[in-house]
């Protein structure tokens, strides 16, 4: 058996029909751990665990018509598992029947990183795994990021990291001070942050130190 990472660009059309711009929701990841889809009543069962706004996420939810049912159970000030009913879209069904081949297993968690863009393992065997690319339509992005055989365990980054740390690390990514060589200096992302050298360079010590152990598996 084999296993690959792969990134998907949802076009707008499968993304959730949310009025919310993204800045103001503040979901930094969403780690969907778990789904039941009921073909009689066309509804989606879930829980995901969540790294954003509590307040947000339930004022965004409740205004949708696709969400029948939604509660949120606080973990701390910035983490949380939400449950939620839904109806299945026709978009859904598209993304989802990609996965629905002899062979291949999704596995947990399906991990969103903003509307647009979702992180999926997929398990399967060598012919399975070969064709999935082509089930994708044809408006998806679809990148490959790694083909190997499967020896990793599940573990939830969002468990891990608080909403702070997260946006230590966006905000660092996305100045370039990740990039090799590197493009942006600590002062800059304290600067970005609103905060000092010293907390910013804690902040990233951290969220750094969280990443090896999760790759090592400690």
């Amino acid at each position: 058996m084999q296993s690959t990472d792969l990134t998907l660009q949802l076009p707008e059309r499968m993304q959730l029909p949310i009025p919310t711009p993204d800045a103001e929701l503040e979901i930094h990841r969403e780690e969907l751990l778990s789904w039941h889809v009921d073909a009689e009543t066309e509804r989606v069962r879930f829980l995901s665990l969540i790294v954003g706004d509590c307040d947000a996420v339930r004022e965004t939810a409740v205004d949708l018509d696709v969400v029948h049912r939604f509660e949120l159970m606080p973990i701390d000030r910035d983490t949380f598992y939400a449950y939620a009913v839904m109806d299945v879209r026709a978009a859904d069904e598209t993304l989802l029947g990609a996965f629905d081949e002899p062979g291949l297993v999704l596995v947990p968690p399906i991990v969103y990183t903003g509307r647009e863009t979702v992180h999926v393992t997929v398990l399967g065997e060598s012919d399975a795994l070969s064709g999935l690319i082509n089930r994708f339509p044809e408006d998806i992005g679809v990148e490959v990021e790694r083909v190997s055989a499967h020896q990793q365990t599940a573990e939830t980054l969002a468990g891990r990291l608080t909403a702070r740390q997260f946006e230590a690390m966006e905000t660092a990514r996305e100045a370039g001070y990740y990039d090799i060589p590197r493009t942006a200096s600590l002062s800059e992302v304290a600067t970005a942050l609103g905060c000092s050298e010293s907390a910013a360079s804690t902040l990233l010590r951290t969220v750094e130190s969280e990443l090896v152990d999760a790759a090592l598996n400690y």
